[in-house]
């Protein structure tokens, strides 16, 4: 029978060695699987056999002496993982105290973390861009969780052999329904160097904009092979990012394409109010980079001179940081609209209320993203046609008509290119191509027009019921 951990004060904490064959609780240590300079990784089973995952158990290394924030960013984690759902963080199972032996039981993922791939910089272009936007997903999920990571790099990412972006590491995150117990008991800005916000450095810890700045930083690292603020382990070394721009990527790598310079340079941005504003939109851009507007970053070959670097760090000089909502807020100002247009089974009475519901919306939602999309249906089976009679390519034509129908909406509303993207997917199902778009790029409203509501359709039903029926995000239907 494997040994358990004794209750006794005595015997517990600091005192207590760790060795395979012993029972902690109702899990038995198999195998030390890595040693940080913070905790330990063992691989564990149930002592029951009731575990339907592979688990493992984090215990923190405590021998007196060590960083406060050791202990602390332990506490974080175990009140932070148990309220956190989802692909993209491993499940959580069991956690002990410390008046006996703290520790974390959750789903052992498989594989290892995105660091190794540090080694390999600078990636492919495609790679890179990939790698974004499962990142930016998963980010986009959490923020959505309430919980802004706030130690994003590669080594607090993996990937599930199904695809998605597994995050893992919450001791220095901050969760709004949570205790803050990083900002009440520390004054110094916490992060890991070369991946911490200018906001974190003004210690403002509940923007989930902080997240995607990481991410600009893993990004500029895996396409130039260089960090973009190098290894500063100073808090003065820190502030030089409030008031230097890093070296644009083109300058280390020349044929970096001028859509993921225009991407990492705004994410990199000191103000998060000039960066994507959500993850998602980050996701969306990464997704569809033939849509991205570019900007005077995309061209950019040299950083600001020496007389705005001084004013720059004047100003930021004793500055007052600007404190943001918390993340739930900054998500729901922030959302993705989709609307669904019919290019050839609308009617201009159709289009029309369509447009003004659409109009309405954004009004309403200043900080929106809008996908207009359309579908150019394909045979299932046989071949397609792809031009008309004179040799006009079907796509493109369709391209131009939904651009057509969005542009009294762009010129009424002033939407910037920022705002607006425009896509037409090809699919033998309509439905299922409106409801997957809206899934692959997080959409939180689509709205789509529905042509009658006969008898007959009811009966073989529409494909706006469909889209209503299968859709994880509100959807409104139109008529006329």
């Amino acid at each position: 029978m494997a040994p358990e951990v004794s209750s006794d004060p005595a015997q517990a904490g600091p005192a207590l060695r760790l060795h395979e064959g012993m029972r902690v609780d109702g899990y038995i240590l198999k195998a030390k699987l890595h040693q940080g300079g913070m905790a330990t990784l063992w691989d564990v089973v149930p002592a029951d056999g009731s575990s339907d995952v592979p688990l493992i158990m984090k215990i923190p290394r405590i021998k007196g002496g060590e960083d406060p924030a050791t202990i602390v960013g332990f506490e974080v984690e175990q009140m932070v993982m148990p309220m956190l759902k989802g692909p993209h963080v491993p499940r959580f199972v069991a956690k002990g105290d410390f008046t006996r032996q703290p520790y974390i039981v959750m789903e052992h993922i498989e594989g290892d973390t995105l660091r190794p791939l540090l080694e390999e910089a600078p990636l492919p272009f495609d790679q890179v861009a990939q790698i974004g936007h499962q990142v930016a997903f998963a980010l986009h999920e959490l923020h959505k969780q309430n919980l802004v990571h706030l130690d994003v790099k590669p080594s607090n990412i993996m990937m599930r052999p199904s695809g998605e972006a597994v995050l893992v590491d919450f001791g220095l995150s901050r969760h709004e329904h949570l205790p803050d117990l990083l900002e009440e008991e520390f004054s110094l800005p916490m992060g890991t160097g070369p991946y911490i916000s200018p906001e974190q450095v003004q210690f403002v810890r509940n923007d989930p904009r902080s997240d995607l700045f990481a991410l600009g930083v893993i990004l500029y690292h895996f396409t130039t092979g260089e960090r973009p603020f190098g290894q500063p382990s100073s808090v003065s070394g820190l502030r030089k990012r409030l008031y230097t721009d890093p070296i644009p990527p083109r300058v280390h790598r020349p044929d970096t394409p001028p859509w993921l310079q225009e991407v990492i340079l705004r994410c990199l941005e000191v103000d998060p109010a000039k960066r994507h504003q959500s993850a998602a939109q980050l996701a969306l851009d990464l997704l569809h980079p033939e849509q991205i507007p570019l900007t005077g970053r995309a061209d950019r070959l040299g950083t600001q001179g020496t007389l705005t670097t001084f004013k720059r760090w004047f100003k930021a000089v004793g500055a007052e940081p600007k404190m943001d909502a918390a993340a739930s807020e900054v998500i729901e100002r922030t959302p993705i609209i989709m609307v669904a247009i019919g290019v050839k089974n609308s009617t201009p009475d159709l289009d029309k209320k369509l447009l003004a519901t659409v109009r309405r919306i954004m009004q309403i939602e200043p900080g929106a993203r809008l996908a207009c999309v359309s579908i150019m249906k394909t045979n299932r089976i046989g071949m397609d046609t792809l031009t008309d009679a004179q040799g006009n390519s079907l796509h493109v034509q369709q391209l131009i008509a939904i651009k057509h129908w969005a542009r009294p909406l762009q010129q009424q509303l002033q939407l910037d290119e920022h705002r607006l993207t425009f896509h037409v997917l090809e699919a033998p199902d309509t439905a299922h191509a409106i409801v997957d778009f809206a899934s692959k790029n997080q959409v939180d409203h689509i709205v789509m027009g529905a042509r009658g509501n006969s008898a007959l359709r009811r009966y073989l039903g529409s494909v706006s019921a469909q889209v209503v029926a299968e859709a994880d995000c509100s959807v409104t239907v139109v008529r006329v």
